[in-house]
């Protein structure tokens, strides 16, 4: 026990001795340019695990072990700073403005690099671009910050899919959306719903753990990821642990949205009016247009007749779903470490309420992210993260049960049945709305969505040697999704076949896995020649399995789950996978640091494509002059930097379903309870991807030192061997087959431009971005392939371009609609020589022309920051110009009263007597048929923002 005692009370006077030895250094450290007080700047006792941080008035506070410590001070955007301590006890720092954005490092495939020594074309937004912003995925953060790239939203519904495109559209029929890698980690991002209603896998990330988010757009900078990147690649990189002193942030945000762009309806006289109008134009009598009229009013004249009356009634039915939305964000995360070990942690909640009636959405996430240098050589560490979203959602656009749907009431029919109390719908078997009230779901449905999903991977790093490493690392992605739909008997007028209820869940498990290993070189000889190499090898594989069931007739809308039903009408099931074996390369050489040279390779095995084809080969090489850092610059002080670049490499596209190339049979071909299976495609053994060729030639600028920075490029894209389905002969037992023929190409411009406003106390930044993308189709083998609506694929147009009979205007002699006959001319050779520009009011005498191209002229996008003594503003406008918008509902609402639908203003300028001029032909009731009206070819090209 003595001896015990000794050796603790021996231990206590060794430390009290160390601790003798060390004494506290303080200070304050401020920024150069303003002098105001930097907070949250690392500082660490070089050669020791000790660190600590600057607090809110960037003041500090660390014990030093001698006058010879050197204490180094980092902090984002500005230079770091070691310094000796020397005999003081006060040390006071200064650091200086590094917001050149040439000193910042670029993530890219496999590794990172200098801005300034980068040849391909990466825009980069950090994570302050992007935090807080009120969206709920990160594709619709980072929309107008990037050039050349375009973010648009499908609809104003909360969680649907968003579509990107980098450098316009590379393919007619595969995908064209970019790959996403998260932590180097590609990741799971295709819709999985049940219905033509997407969902976005992208919203499960909560992007306020994002560290930066760089998109690769031209060859050189995409073609390590090979077939898969010709739609350009989107890095997605989270938050890492810092050395020094544990610190814990709290970030809330709220805020509201309303609708804007609203139309303006007919109320009820302008409807009974315009009915009326078309009825009697049409030879019809007026008796049975009031007797609808009536049925709509729930049974009651007074409704629309006698405005006077108290009954009477003209409602807004656009006004009962659009609603005012709101969101709430609260992030709470911890950050720190040591020279041993750093982490990253965190918590997020998001509520987001949308402006469409019984639209929300709900996430709660969680993320670690922990690395560990466990000897000099060898460090480890893992990214996980998980979340939990619940999408409350809506019906397909085109169904009548959505709220938007809504608007094709008429104005006269009141919001309550007063004969029910329940929304106006039905009364006695006679349907007292046009179309189906969608308010009934809103209490008489649900549509929920609920998905779980994980996405973390664990690494290794070992230093073989001074300069060269090796990495492995294990991602996954594992998505599980449930969809819950519900509609109760009060609904059946929508599900005629389900009258006491109907109901289904289907449940979607994807598990993405991928394991990449990878030498790094990187040393600098004679101090002139830098070379950066890596060589390795990835492996992915994904399986995807399916469960449906559905059921009918439920006692009430208290059972909502299958069991409960007492028929189970349907269920299936099904399974699919798909895997990459790739191998790639790349070498980075710098000359002086002003010559600059990238070679990158990869090779790419598809279990997608042929036995034939099954591997690719995709290259790419781009060079860079740094003219700033020649020596007959140095004099100069006008331009603080200059750089040229050019880039030119193949990228593929293997965004097809699963097993394509393969002889398929199906096992549905049973008979009288006797199984048997059937030939359900033809096979393709030389099925292989899309090849894009892209060339790139690039500036980089910076002037009045880098006050003003920006960028300017052109580029060039050329892809062939489209995957289209293409006519076979009928002796095959098949009516197309998957194969590679077609060109389409994309040419554009970017200019990006950064300027420091105002620099000192208070500082205002702008960045500015501006992009112009021409795409064509220059072979489809002589196809027209048909979309949507009027949507099209034509050789010699670009993709998507409408495609229909145009309209001419109005007759002014008897009202009707006219169209360009738009047939060809030809001379006595046959060849055509134009086009007649007659006119016709037969729509069937007009020839198919394109008459709109929904792909913007330009697309762009501003932001401002400000900020004063640690306060920050930060606004962003972002816009499309030049392309032509079809409205889709446009032949039912805005159809002159050739239908029931309510109508919108504009029909107020119909052509009603001989001598009229306007753009609305006279109103006539017709029954609805499939033809074309004038709403089909009457485009207008806009600029929204």
């Amino acid at each position: 026990m003595r001896i015990l005692l000794l050796s603790f009370l021996f231990i206590i006077s060794m430390g009290a001795s160390v601790m003798a030895q060390d004494r506290r250094v303080t200070g304050k450290v401020t920024s150069s340019s303003d002098g105001s007080p930097l907070p949250g700047v690392s500082i660490t006792l070089k050669g020791s695990t000790r660190g600590t941080q600057t607090d809110a008035i960037g003041q500090y506070s660390i014990l030093v072990p001698s006058s010879e410590s050197v204490l180094t001070f980092s902090f984002v955007g500005f230079k770091t700073e070691s310094v000796v301590v020397g005999v003081k006890n006060k040390l006071n720092i200064s650091l200086e403005d590094d917001s050149q954005s040439l000193n910042e490092v670029v993530v890219v495939g496999y590794g990172t690099v200098q801005k300034s020594s980068l040849t391909g074309n990466i825009a980069k937004v950090s994570s302050k671009d992007i935090q807080n912003v009120p969206v709920n995925s990160i594709e619709q953060s980072i929309q107008g910050k990037a050039a050349g790239v375009f973010i648009e939203a499908g609809n104003g519904k909360l969680g649907q899919g968003i579509k990107m495109r980098i450098r316009g559209s590379s393919s007619v029929t595969a995908g064209n959306q970019p790959l996403y890698v998260v932590d180097g980690i590609p990741i799971i991002t295709d819709s999985q719903s049940n219905t033509s209603s997407p969902t976005n896998p992208l919203a499960d990330i909560n992007f306020n753990d994002v560290e930066s988010v760089e998109v690769l757009k031209d060859a050189s900078a995409a073609a390590i990821y090979g077939a898969r990147a010709s739609n350009g690649v989107v890095l997605i990189t989270t938050k890492q642990g810092k050395v020094g002193k544990t610190n814990f942030e709290l970030n809330y945000y709220t805020g509201i949205s309303n609708a804007t762009g609203h139309r303006d309806w007919l109320n009820t006289a302008e409807y009974v009016e315009l009915f009326k109008e078309a009825r009697a134009n049409a030879g019809l009598s007026l008796s049975g247009g009031e007797s609808r009229f009536t049925r709509y009013a729930v049974g009651e004249r007074e409704r629309w007749e006698n405005p006077a009356s108290p009954k009477y009634t003209s409602t807004n039915w656009e006004d009962q779903v659009l609603v005012q939305g709101d969101v709430k964000q609260l992030d709470l995360n911890v950050r720190g470490g040591n020279d041993k070990t750093i982490f990253y942690a965190s918590g997020g909640y998001n509520k987001t309420n949308g402006i469409l009636i019984k639209n929300s959405f709900e996430r709660i996430s969680g993320r670690l992210n922990l690395e560990h240098k466990a000897t000099e050589k060898i460090s480890l560490g893992v990214n996980f993260s998980l979340a939990k979203t619940t999408n409350n959602r809506l019906s397909n656009d085109n169904a009548f049960s959505t709220p938007m749907q809504i608007v094709a009431l008429a104005p006269l029919s009141p919001v309550i049945d007063p004969r029910t109390g329940i929304p106006t719908d039905t009364y006695d078997g006679a349907n007292v709305t046009q179309y189906y009230n969608p308010l009934i779901n809103v209490d008489y449905s649900s549509n929920v969505t609920t998905v779980y999903r994980s996405i973390g991977n664990v690494f290794g790093k070992y230093k073989i040697l001074d300069g060269l490493s090796f990495r492995t690392e294990y991602g996954y992605d594992l998505l599980i999704q449930n969809e819950e739909t519900y509609y109760g008997t009060e609904t059946k007028r929508n599900n005629s076949t389900s009258p006491n209820g109907v109901g289904d869940n289907r449940f979607v498990q994807i598990f993405n896995y991928n394991t990449n290993n990878f030498f790094n070189y990187n040393k600098t000889f004679a101090e002139k020649h830098a070379v950066d190499a890596t060589l390795g090898m990835s492996y992915q594989e994904s399986k995807r399995d399916v469960t449906y069931v559905e059921g009918k007739a439920f006692p009430s809308s208290s059972y909502k789950q299958i069991i409960a039903a007492a028929q189970k009408t349907d269920g299936t099931s099904e399974e699919t996978a798909f895997a990459f074996l790739s191998y790639f390369a790349r070498v980075n050489y710098k000359l002086d640091n002003r010559y600059l040279l990238s070679l990158s390779g990869r090779v790419d095995g598809s279990s997608r494509f042929g036995a034939n084809s099954r591997y690719g080969f995709f290259p790419a090489a781009s060079a860079g002059w740094v003219v700033s850092e020649e020596n007959f610059m140095k004099d100069q002080h006008t331009l603080s930097f200059l750089k040229l670049r050019a880039s030119y490499g193949l990228t593929g596209n293997a965004e097809i379903q699963n097993f394509k190339s393969a002889a398929l049979f199906s096992g549905d071909a049973g008979y009288a309870g006797v199984p048997g299976q059937r030939p359900s495609q033809i096979a393709n053994p030389d099925l292989k991807w899309e090849t894009t060729a892209q060339a790139d030639l690039g500036i980089e600028f910076g002037l009045l030192k880098d006050r003003i920075s920006g960028e300017i490029d052109v580029y060039s894209k050329n892809t062939t061997d489209l995957l289209l389905n293409v006519n076979v002969p009928g002796t095959t037992g098949f009516k197309t087959q998957l194969r590679n023929t077609g060109k389409l190409e994309n040419k554009g411009f970017e200019f990006v431009l950064n300027t420091r406003n105002i620099v000192g106390a208070f500082n205002w930044t702008t960045s500015f971005n501006i992009a112009t993308n021409k795409n064509k189709i220059t072979d489809l083998q002589g196809q027209v392939i048909s979309g949507s609506f009027l949507s099209r694929a034509v050789e010699g147009q670009s993709i998507g371009v409408f495609y229909g009979p145009e309209y001419a205007g109005v007759d002014p002699k008897n009202g009707d609609a006219l169209y360009y006959k738009n047939t060809e001319v030809k001379d006595a050779n046959g060849n055509v020589t134009g086009r007649d520009r007659s006119t016709t009011n037969d729509i069937n005498d007009a020839s198919y022309v394109v008459i709109g191209n929904p792909n913007p002229k330009w697309i762009g996008g501003i932001t401002n920051t400000m900020n004063y003594k640690g306060i920050d503003l930060s606004f962003s406008f972002q816009g499309v110009f030049g392309n032509d918008i079809y409205n889709g509902g446009g032949k039912f609402m805005s159809a002159n009263g050739d239908y029931w639908d309510n109508q919108t203003k504009d029909q107020l300028t119909r052509w009603r007597k001989p001598g009229d001029i306007t753009n609305v032909p006279q109103a006539r009731l017709t029954l609805r048929t499939e033809r074309l009206s004038h709403q089909d070819t009457y485009l207008t090209e806009v600029m929204s923002v």
